[in-house]
C-alpha cells in the first residue's frame, strides 16, 4: 500500500518560513519524480516545486529564490523549505510522486501566511 505522509504545515505571519516534509512508503522511492502542488480556495491545484530522481528541479515562478526542494532517498522523504513567506502562498499543499505516469498523492496539509 502506498503512502504519502506531509508535515509541517501551519500558521506563519508574512516573511516567515515554513518547512514541508513528505514521508513515503511503498513505492521505489529513488525512482519516482517528486512533487509539491497547491491549492488555493476555489483555486485549481498548481505545481510549485518538482524534483527528478537525478536532482534536478523545476519552479514555479513566483517561488524560485524564495522556495527549496530536496529529496532524501535513503529516508524516503523529500521537503519543501518555504522562506519569505506571502499571503498569497496559503493554500492546502500536497505532495506528489510520480513514476511514468503513475502517480500517487498526500492527504495535505494546510499553510497559512497572515499577521
Amino acid at each position: 500500500q502506498v503512502q504519502l505522509v506531509e508535515s509541517g504545515g501551519g500558521l506563519v505571519q508574512p516573511g516567515g518560513s515554513l518547512r514541508l516534509s513528505c514521508a513515503a512508503s511503498g513505492i521505489i522511492f529513488s525512482t519516482y519524480a517528486l512533487g509539491w502542488y497547491r491549492q488555493a480556495p476555489g483555486k485549481q491545484r498548481e505545481l510549485v516545486a518538482q524534483i527528478f530522481p537525478g536532482g534536478s528541479t523545476n519552479y514555479r515562478d513566483s517561488v524560485k529564490g524564495r522556495f527549496t526542494i530536496a529529496r532524501d532517498n535513503a529516508k524516503n522523504t523529500v521537503r519543501l523549505q518555504m522562506n519569505n513567506l506571502k499571503p498569497e502562498d496559503t493554500a492546502v499543499y500536497y505532495c506528489n510522486a510520480n513514476w511514468n505516469g503513475r502517480q500517487y498523492w498526500g492527504q495535505g496539509t494546510q499553510v497559512t501566511v497572515s499577521s
